[in-house]
């Protein structure tokens, strides 16, 4: 029952958002910002390649900007980083950031475990993200998301569309990202060895974000 509750609420904010959206009659703003390619592929001791979308997955994911790219640390016999980034310029047409937790079972991916973290880096004010362990097969993967908007990360779907409701009535923008970064597991590695990995890469490009996606 309180799983059907807490799914009609989501209905209901979800519906409202793009009824409230849609509504905007002003219009919209668009910050001048750097394009997500322009990213620097050397972050710290990080070395990224960038790898092709498909095209079918980026018609799934509707009209925006994405960024997927693979570092790799030169200084540590480290797995990879891949990290992937979705801008959309304005929500106001119902084209709204998908969660990657919908995604997963399409790729083949099955969550394992979940929580939220804080993310705290030098110079920005904590934030929370998700924090996701998720299989396939023997494979395990360590994945962190979180949604970015006007210098603020939220982990909720639902506080990042009650945002996208105040930023529209008090900036006059929808604008909005998502930034996901995943990392391989090695065999019997802990999650939490994992983590710390992610949030050093983190720790590269969230300083950077604002380039990409004003404030």
């Amino acid at each position: 029952m309180r799983s059907q509750l807490q799914f009609a609420l989501a209905a209901v904010l979800l519906a409202g958002t793009a009824l409230f959206l849609h509504a905007r009659s002003r219009n919209e703003v668009f910050p001048a910002r750097a394009p997500l390619s322009s990213l620097p592929h050397e972050l710290g001791g990080w070395v990224g390649s960038d790898v092709t979308i498909p095209k079918d997955i980026l018609d799934i994911l509707g009209p925006g900007e994405f960024l997927l790219r693979v570092y790799r640390n030169r200084s540590a016999n480290n797995p990879y980083v891949d990290l992937f980034m979705a801008y959309f310029p304005t929500q106001r047409a119902g084209d709204t950031i998908h969660s990657p937790k919908n995604c997963l079972p399409g790729a083949g991916w099955s969550p394992l475990e979940s929580t939220r973290i804080t993310v705290s880096l030098p110079g920005h004010a904590p934030f929370p993200a998700n924090r996701y362990v998720i299989g396939k097969g023997t494979d395990r993967q360590l994945v962190l998301y979180w949604y970015w908007a006007h210098d603020r990360g939220v982990a909720s779907e639902y506080w990042a569309k009650f945002y996208l409701v105040t930023d529209s009535m008090r900036m006059n923008r929808s604008d909005g990202a998502l930034v996901r970064v995943t990392t391989p597991l090695h065999s019997g590695e802990n999650p939490d060895a994992a983590q710390q990995r992610l949030l050093s890469f983190a720790g590269e490009v969230v300083p950077l974000l604002d380039n990409y996606i004003p404030r």
